[in-house]
């Protein structure tokens, strides 16, 4: 099933400017950016990307540590397209808490952060990138970073083994 879904490189990823190994991460894998840009979001718009259904899972003070971090430094917002793209991206991601992503992810290969040190600290857990974790959660974001001018079709040597 081809799906578009969203990455964010968070500004811990543009501060420690590794964002050419992560997204070349993507396109190694097969997976098209069809869209990518550089923002640097206001703490409005950070709510309006962490949604109200986060403060019910994870706590309305997790939501805020949160928004309050993507409004540090600029964020790179990237649209990727691919088969199964949604749940490509989040493997390939690895676990939220980076201490406990697998290694050969990039949470897992570039950060170390837990819960617990971000916790006892009162901050946001430094992850680098955020990924769409649903179809719906995909859609909702894709619109609310980009219009549709922003995203492009076009082919890549990946498509001639995808017909």
């Amino acid at each position: 099933m081809m799906e578009k879904t969203l990455v964010l490189l968070k500004p811990d990823a543009v501060q420690r400017a590794i964002m050419g190994r992560i997204l070349s991460r993507f396109e190694d894998a097969g997976l098209k950016v069809v869209g990518l840009k550089m923002v640097w979001a206001d703490k409005k718009f950070a709510l309006r990307h962490y949604r109200e259904e986060l403060a019910k899972r994870v706590g309305a003070h997790v939501r805020e540590l949160i928004a309050d971090f993507l409004v540090t430094g600029p964020v790179v917002a990237i649209a990727i397209e691919g088969v199964n793209a949604i749940e490509n991206v989040r493997k390939m991601v690895g676990s939220t808490e980076p201490k406990a992503a697998a290694p050969g992810t990039i949470r897992g290969d570039f950060s170390h952060m837990s819960y617990a040190y971000a916790d006892v600290r009162k901050l946001a857990v430094k992850n680098l990138v955020h990924a769409s974790s649903s179809r719906e959660d995909a859609e909702i974001e894709l619109k609310l970073w980009f219009s549709p001018k922003e995203l492009h079709s076009y082919r890549t040597v990946h498509d001639i083994h995808l017909l």
